[in-house]
């Protein structure tokens, strides 16, 4: 997984990203012990608004879980995805009909196809990288 490309964004473009609130986390474990469950958990307890996606439950953390990012109302600036690489596309394409500002691929993952699909639609994409290694890393 190490030797996996790294989006390219500069810090202040991953700063700009991080300024954004509304954040909906496809994939969100029950489990804690995961980073779909930490990753959100840090989120949410340093002021953003998660929204779990997770067809296996109903609540998590005290949220309302969704089945499907479609069924969610309203904005979202990011949509941050906890799925393997090679299950992201069908998620990126129903993603990309709700217009996040941003799709993020957690830490080890990247798909090419979903990440182009994504930018034609002028959606911004990070892949391969951790929303809270990156905000740890840049409120130093």
């Amino acid at each position: 997984m190490s030797n996996m490309e790294q989006d390219p964004s500069s810090d202040e473009r991953i700063r700009e990203i991080l300024s954004l609130n509304k954040v909906v986390v496809i994939g969100m474990s029950k489990n804690s012990s995961k980073a779909a469950h930490y990753v959100p958990k840090y989120l949410s307890d340093n002021g953003y608004d998660i929204t779990p996606v997770n067809p296996t439950t109903d609540e998590i953390l005290g949220k309302k879980c969704y089945s499907s990012i479609s069924e969610i109302d309203g904005e979202i600036d990011i949509v941050d995805v906890f799925r393997p690489s090679d299950q992201v596309l069908p998620v990126i394409q129903e993603a990309i009909k709700k217009k996040p500002k941003v799709i993020w691929l957690q830490e080890g993952i990247h798909n090419s196809e979903a990440e182009d699909l994504a930018k034609k639609a002028g959606i911004q994409v990070v892949f391969n990288r951790c929303m809270l290694a990156e905000h740890q890393r840049l409120s130093q």
